[in-house]
């Protein structure tokens, strides 16, 4: 009997495919997501982007509520230094994240669920290869949950 539970626990995390969020910005991240999609690179199917203008303008409670609402995972592709709109966006968003993680941390959800890199407009391989660790690494979380 408990190796059909074992074999029962693998069928369900094969079955699982986390939904990952990605918050990306308009001038920088977003031409490099797009440019995997058109060379048609493979990245898992469930991941949603939304391009905004700057990542230093992400509020953690857009994150926290992400992850409470069926995103498994957020991830956002900053555009470290450089940045049109504010010279100390790479710190703002730093700082962002580091809010963002402790709200999650006080809600039981656990913060390796948000990820944070630099992407830019011809960061189409690097944009792929995140988002098959990040997925495979919240298919070892397994679906949101508090804990």
């Amino acid at each position: 009997m408990a190796v059909q539970q074992q074999v029962s626990v693998r069928e369900d995390a094969h079955a699982f495919s986390p939904r990952i969020l990605v918050l990306s910005t308009n001038n920088i991240s977003d031409p490099g997501i797009d440019l995997a999609g058109s060379a048609h690179m493979h990245y898992p199917p469930t991941v949603t982007t939304i391009a905004l203008p700057c990542t230093s303008a992400i509020m953690p409670e857009w994150i926290v509520h992400a992850l409470e609402q069926g995103f498994d995972g957020v991830f956002i592709a900053s555009d470290g230094e450089e940045c049109a709109y504010l010279r100390d966006c790479a710190e703002r968003s730093a700082h962002m994240f580091e809010t963002a993680q402790k709200q999650l941390k006080e809600r039981g959800i656990s913060p390796a669920r948000l990820q944070m890199a630099a992407i830019c407009s011809v960061c189409a391989e690097p944009f792929t290869r995140y988002m098959h660790e990040f997925s495979q690494t919240l298919t070892e979380l397994g679906p949101v949950r508090k804990e």
